[in-house]
């Protein structure tokens, strides 16, 4: 990310960064007071937001110009509260989409999708309607799909509020995978022990800037 500078309408939440590098393998914690600028980083290194100027590369490449569905297959995005992303009516159908609009063969898609239920513990709710799962349930789903796609990076938005302590060891175990698979994760956090546990790289965030931890 350089020379990044946002603000919402009316000039709000404005935001201010200069150089910023976030490696894959690695996981870098962005902590720091509410409204301090640490979500609308996360949704801008995802290019759910646009910077009013500077530029966002992914490895050396401007992301301005490329479509949802390019960015998506590079970055994920796990919202704070799962249920803005869950969409289908059932957990298979949830992971199977996004392979279905990358054009993946069915049957390869099938493969995959009972791959992913099996990795994130969802084998009992994959007949469930995603509308009577738990917060835990729905968040393991919502990270299955979007890991469906192979992202390069995974930005998460305070992924352990609500959880209980098994949900916590869960998610604790998911994220140490991905980086075992070099994939470069950018978590928004409160939970220090959480963060710590992860060997995360703490940067503080203050007034839409980021200091170091």
């Amino acid at each position: 990310m350089e020379e990044i500078r946002f603000a919402y309408p009316g000039g709000t939440g404005a935001f201010s960064l200069t150089v910023e590098n976030f490696s894959p393998g690695l996981c870098t914690a962005l902590m720091g007071s509410n409204g301090s600028g640490k979500t609308t980083l996360g949704k801008l290194a995802a290019g759910i937001l646009k910077p009013d100027s500077g530029r966002v590369l992914y490895n050396g490449e401007d992301i301005a110009n490329w479509r949802l569905g390019k960015i998506g297959g590079k970055v994920g995005y796990l919202f704070q509260d799962p249920s803005r992303q869950i969409f289908a009516p059932y957990p298979l159908e949830e992971i199977a989409f996004p392979l279905e609009l990358r054009g993946v063969p069915k049957p390869e898609a099938e493969k995959k999708v009972r791959e992913l239920i099996a990795e994130f513990e969802l084998e009992d709710i994959a007949d469930k309607t995603t509308y009577k799962l738990s917060r835990g349930e729905k968040q393991r789903l919502a990270i299955a799909a979007v890991l469906a796609c192979e992202p390069g990076f995974f930005v998460l938005d305070e992924p352990t509020t609500g959880l209980d302590r098994r949900g916590r060891e869960i998610l604790e175990g998911m994220l140490c995978k991905l980086m075992e698979r070099d994939v470069g994760i950018l978590l928004v956090a409160h939970d220090r022990d959480f963060v710590e546990a992860l060997g995360a790289d703490i940067r503080i965030m203050e007034g839409g800037r980021l200091l170091d931890g």
